[in-house]
């Protein structure tokens, strides 16, 4: 039912295969486009979608300064403290949720 095909890659220009086990792979996985990039492209898009999810390294983050709850100590949190609910440190925070992880049987 299906036949090897060449098809053109829209980002470097280049010819490749889209083979007849790929197509019927497609086809089973109910996909309705041709790829429409090489395999060498797919993958280096791959990559860079990758690296851009990395780029945003933690230090980028706005912090904001609250006071602990539990503590009293100054700390800062990745988000903006509303008042309505307790915030707090990173040890006061590790310290509560050991204390809350039960076991269920």
């Amino acid at each position: 039912m299906f036949e090897d095909k060449y098809l053109v890659c829209k980002d470097c220009g280049n010819e490749f295969l889209f083979s007849a086990s790929e197509q019927e792979f497609y086809a089973e996985k109910g996909f309705e486009n041709e790829p429409g990039r090489c395999a060498d492209c797919r993958r280096a898009r791959k990559q860079q979608r990758n690296d851009f999810g990395r780029s945003r390294s933690r230090e980028d983050r706005p912090m904001f300064k609250t006071v602990c709850a539990a503590c009293g100590q100054q700390t800062s949190v990745p988000f903006e403290p509303t008042g309505d609910r307790p915030v707090y440190c990173r040890d006061c925070f590790q310290a509560r949720q050991s204390r809350n992880n039960y076991t269920y049987r």
